[in-house]
């Protein structure tokens, strides 16, 4: 019996000494791999992932810091000005999501006097919805060669008011800007325009990511068949978002009117998608400032434009 008790610890003995000279050549190659890139054993842990998220910081801080400075050389020849001084708006801190289902964003914005906004009222008319800071739109109208009227929707209305100080600066015509909830007065406002409506653009809306929000999003079915309904025949619809959901969303929401839009890839084979029918390429000649942050980030922007080929009948006796 004592010979057994004796031959048990003397495997188990050998046993763990078999272990730690098995496991002790691995222990001895992770401390000297610590001791080169100059951890500790004891906190290498915790130092990695320290040091990895500091990293991580400094990394999008140096592309936020590049952004702004990136916005400004796309628009460089705008020469736009931040600050007004104090009476007026000066630097905007944008709220970033806006729940346009309040009360407040409820009513719809009453259409203005198109003679006092636009030089000419029998121009074509570019309706960018949720135009943001404005200067995607006041861009295109400086230096589109097309003869051409913009207005601009957006529901924060500090931004609205900077915009029509930049346009006040820049001598413009045929821009304007006004605060109001698309979704509601898109259909009354454009459908008093005197010329007709042939661009409609929609770049980079508000995603609304939780599952509850999504009526929030301001492509809904009823500006969709407000769209559809005011839409000139031949008139474009260009739409992007670095969301892929989103765009999914909005693609999803045109192609159910597929009997009055065509992807204009099927219209016109100058414009390029890639295998999931994305435009390979932006064609408003001008990156909006969430275009350029997202590509800084390595991002995707998907892109679809839409062609009207002909009149929704049921749209248009509603």
């Amino acid at each position: 019996m004592m010979l057994g008790a004796l031959l048990c610890c003397s495997s188990s003995y050998s046993g763990r000494a078999w272990w730690r000279r098995s496991t002790f050549p691995l222990r001895q190659c992770q401390q000297e791999q610590q001791q080169r890139c100059g951890i500790s054993s004891s906190s290498s842990r915790w130092q990695w992932r320290n040091e990895k998220k500091s990293k991580s910081i400094e990394i999008e801080t140096e592309r936020r810091k590049r952004s702004p400075e990136l916005v400004e050389l796309e628009y460089a020849n705008l020469n736009l000005k931040d600050s007004y001084g104090h009476a007026q708006v000066g630097h905007v801190r944008i709220r970033q999501h806006v729940n346009p289902l309040t009360s407040s964003f409820s009513e719809p914005t009453p259409p203005p006097d198109w003679n006092l906004i636009f030089q000419d009222c029998s121009r074509p008319l570019m309706v960018d919805i949720g135009c943001g800071s404005g200067r995607f739109l006041i861009w295109l109208a400086k230096n589109s060669f097309q003869s051409r009227n913009y207005l601009g929707l957006e529901i924060r209305q500090k931004l609205v008011q900077r915009s029509q100080l930049w346009v006040k600066d820049l001598a413009l015509n045929n821009i304007h800007f006004m605060f109001a909830n698309a979704t509601i007065s898109f259909g009354s406002l454009v459908s008093t325009y005197p010329g007709p409506l042939t661009v409609v653009s929609l770049l980079c809306p508000d995603p609304h990511f939780k599952k509850r929000h999504h009526k929030r999003r301001v492509l809904q079915k009823q500006l969709v068949d407000s769209i559809s309904k005011n839409l000139c025949l031949g008139g474009h619809v260009f739409m992007q978002s670095d969301v892929l959901e989103v765009a999914l969303d909005m693609r999803s929401q045109f192609n159910a009117v597929s009997d009055v839009f065509e992807h204009i890839d099927a219209v016109d084979s100058n414009f390029l998608c890639d295998p999931d029918g994305w435009l390979v390429h932006n064609p408003m000649g001008i990156r909006t400032e969430r275009e350029i942050h997202a590509e800084l980030e390595g991002a995707k922007v998907f892109r679809r434009m839409y062609e009207k080929r002909k009149h929704d009948v049921d749209i248009m006796i509603s």
